[in-house]
């Protein structure tokens, strides 16, 4: 036992001497350190560290691009300098006259449909009747015209008609001028016709569409009588394509009292309109509306004298057509 126990001893104290001079050469070795010729491995690039695989990168299939013009081979290697656009593998040839031609045909005139240089117009603008203490009335207003967009000649007329006979009537020749974008000058002559008293005056005017889309316009008359003066305007107000409220003004002026037509100086009569109007076609529109017409100063008291009113509001009903 005691030879046994003798050899454990012997053989535990080796093994810790032998721990001890371990520790102690691994503690006191030198650093290794490379050699002084030897070359260092080279950088990953990263431009090629995500796309190129260990074995390509063995077989020195990965060679990274060139740095583009203007960058240095530190900021290349740190990734900073993207990589120059490829060259296209073939040159654009310069534009010749071939496809100058093909890309800009001279387009020939013939088979094109040009726009009429003259160009004729029927509208009756209104042709619309009436009933007033049993009696029946009805008015008309229309025109005709002929020309280009620069000269054009016009027919012009309207007149009413009550208790069965012609109270009024009036019909105009006029050349007219375009002289601004939607604006004429017009000239001419107009003949109004009155039981026993026909006259003829010279007319001179202008209409056009004026700001907001109002029709307006504006004539002079000189002649028999003396001078006077119509102003008209009208507008369009579409609710739809095709129902229009028209809201309407004219006004006459005298510049001078004239007893035997019924007429006095000034601002002699005034009408209103409202029409309501259904287009059918562009072509046939019919309407309804109301008119308010009144009589001022010495027109008034004329009117009055013959047993007329000086005002009158009436319901109305007609149709528009144009062609």
């Amino acid at each position: 036992m005691k030879r046994f126990a003798h050899a454990i001893a012997v053989t535990l104290l080796l093994g810790v001497a032998g721990q001890a001079t371990a520790r102690h050469s691994v503690h006191a070795a030198p650093p290794q350190h490379p050699p002084h010729d030897a070359t260092p491995p080279p950088a990953a690039d990263p431009r090629t560290a995500t796309t190129c695989s260990p074995e390509h990168a063995a077989m020195g299939h990965c060679t990274p691009a060139p740095a583009p013009a203007g960058c240095t081979p530190e900021h290349a290697a740190m990734g900073h300098c993207a990589p120059a656009a490829a060259m296209p593998r073939e040159p654009v040839p310069p534009v010749t006259g071939a496809d100058r031609a093909a890309a800009f045909p001279v387009l020939a005139h013939a088979g094109m449909v040009h726009a009429p240089a003259r160009y004729t117009r029927v509208t009756l603008h209104r042709l619309e009747g009436w009933e007033d203490d049993g009696q029946h009335g009805a008015a008309w207003d229309a025109s005709a015209s002929t020309g280009g967009d620069i000269h054009r000649l016009w027919l012009r007329g309207g007149g009413e008609r009550a208790g069965g006979r012609t109270t009024a009537s009036h019909v105009e020749l006029q050349a007219s001028r375009a002289v601004a974008r939607w604006w004429d000058v017009f000239a001419g002559m107009r003949h109004d016709i009155r039981p026993g008293e026909p006259r003829t005056r010279a007319a001179l005017g202008v209409r056009g569409l004026a700001p907001y889309m109002f029709e307006v316009s504006a004539t002079a008359y000189l002649g028999a009588g003396g001078l006077s003066a119509e102003l008209e305007a009208e507008y369009d107000l579409r609710f739809t394509n095709r129902l229009v409220l028209q809201p309407s003004l004219e006004l006459e002026l005298d510049a001078r009292n004239d007893p035997a037509r019924g007429t006095g100086r000034g601002l002699s009569t005034a009408e209103a309109g409202l029409r309501l109007r259904y287009e059918v076609t562009r072509r046939f529109a019919p309407y309804v509306g109301v008119v308010h017409e009144r009589a001022f100063g010495a027109t008034a008291r004329a009117r009055e004298t013959v047993g007329g009113h000086a005002r009158e509001t009436r319901v109305v009903a007609g149709v528009r057509i144009w062609f």
